[in-house]
């Protein structure tokens, strides 16, 4: 058909014909599924849930977790019906008692000034509502009515505090606060005191701390055990440290977490060679808090695949003092910088600490060497010499 048009010349379709379709022309880059992504997003898709009820018996939850438009669907929807359901109920009463027809039965009608379907709806939304214009009121005539409006009533009330409750959940959702916490996008290992360390920057945009901020790393790989079983998601819990100690962490400027690798780490075995798009390894980084403006406990998530992790390399310093007070450049949050570090396990370098020596050894030299030269560069071309002088 596009080669008859001309968009296509005949030749090459006749030979796009004759090749075969199942066969690839390219191959696309193979990598990992994230089970976290950067934006701490679960990569997560349940299917074939046969208990759907389950979520009907938590009906606030469910209307909280749904999307905008759905929310503010069901939102219209409820008062809308509600509505409708009791303007009919309303017109029933009139119809039963004869009010429609005034020239017919009692003179005192149960409701005034309903005359048709669209009288009793508005009577609907100003009792719903309380706007009480004051053309149609309930008398004393029908018991029956008084139960109606004070139904009605009961009804808008709950649908209100629902409502409004779960759209005030969606607007103070804990999530929104994690948008101004900050991870850097690689991760590196490099020597601190003598150890390999896992490290990463962490750090928060707002002025408003995060209050009894705790740390979490864990490794999810695929594993298979002694007895044949495959866990396609093995999670294991790694210590994360910074500079005062434990989980707990001070985070009013950016700041430094790191993990020892050490033999109860399960990055022990993980060589410089292992760090490439193929390697099953992700590390997951979990940083919660409470919100100090609000109360709420949020959480804020990112995921290190193993090509995300540079090796050698150390984050450059960003917070320094000016003018009586210490200021951060975010613009360097994530930059790093090549230092000296040995392209082996920190098994290997547990096991032969001669490779740490001759590092040390090699980077004392290189800037000895540089400094000698400059010296040498910097000798004078001419000399004089003592019979110069006399």
């Amino acid at each position: 058909m596009l080669s008859r048009k001309g968009i296509i010349p005949e030749e090459y379709v006749l030979t796009r014909l004759a090749e075969d379709p199942t066969e690839p022309r390219y191959r696309a880059r193979e990598r990992r599924a994230r089970f976290v992504s950067k934006k701490g997003n679960c990569n997560v898709a349940h299917k074939n849930i046969r208990e759907q009820g389950r979520f009907l018996q938590d009906v606030f939850t469910t209307l909280v977790d749904l999307k905008w438009p759905h929310t503010l669907l069901i939102f219209t929807m409820s008062f809308l019906c509600s509505w409708l359901l009791f303007a009919m109920v309303w017109w029933l009463i009139a119809f039963s008692h004869g009010d429609l027809a005034p020239g017919e039965g009692t003179t005192v009608p149960c409701v005034t000034s309903i005359h048709s379907f669209s009288s009793a709806f508005l009577f609907s939304i100003e009792v719903q509502v309380t706007i009480g214009f004051g053309g149609r009121m309930v008398t004393e005539e029908c018991p029956l009515a008084i139960l109606i409006l004070i139904v009605q009533n009961i009804v808008g009330l709950m649908i209100n505090a629902i409502m409004l409750g779960c759209i005030f959940m969606k607007t103070a959702q804990a999530h929104r606060r994690a948008e101004t916490l900050i991870f850097s996008k690689h991760a590196v290992i490099t020597l601190r005191h003598g150890r390999l360390c896992f490290m990463l920057r962490v750090g928060d945009l707002r002025k408003s701390m995060i209050i009894s901020a705790t740390i979490h790393m864990q490794v999810v790989r695929k594993t298979t055990s002694p007895e044949g079983e495959v866990v396609p998601l093995h999670q294991v819990d790694i210590p994360m440290e910074n500079g005062v100690g434990g989980n707990s962490i001070f985070l009013v400027a950016p700041l430094i977490i790191y993990h020892v690798i050490d033999s109860n780490s399960p990055l022990y075995d993980l060589a410089p060679s292992d760090l490439h798009h193929h390697q099953d390894l992700e590390i997951i980084v979990i940083l919660e808090g409470v919100v100090e403006t609000t109360g709420i406990t949020t959480q804020a998530r990112t995921s290190y695949l193993a090509d995300e992790i540079l090796w050698g390399q150390r984050f450059v310093p960003i917070v320094a003092e000016e003018d009586g007070r210490y200021s951060v450049d975010y613009s360097k949050f994530g930059n790093t910088v090549k230092v000296p570090t040995p392209l082996c396990t920190a098994r290997q370098l547990d096991e032969d600490r001669s490779l740490l020596d001759a590092l040390t050894l090699a980077s004392t030299r290189g800037p000895l060497r540089k400094r000698s030269v400059a010296v040498a560069k910097a000798k004078p071309k001419f000399s004089i010499s003592p019979d110069s002088l006399s």
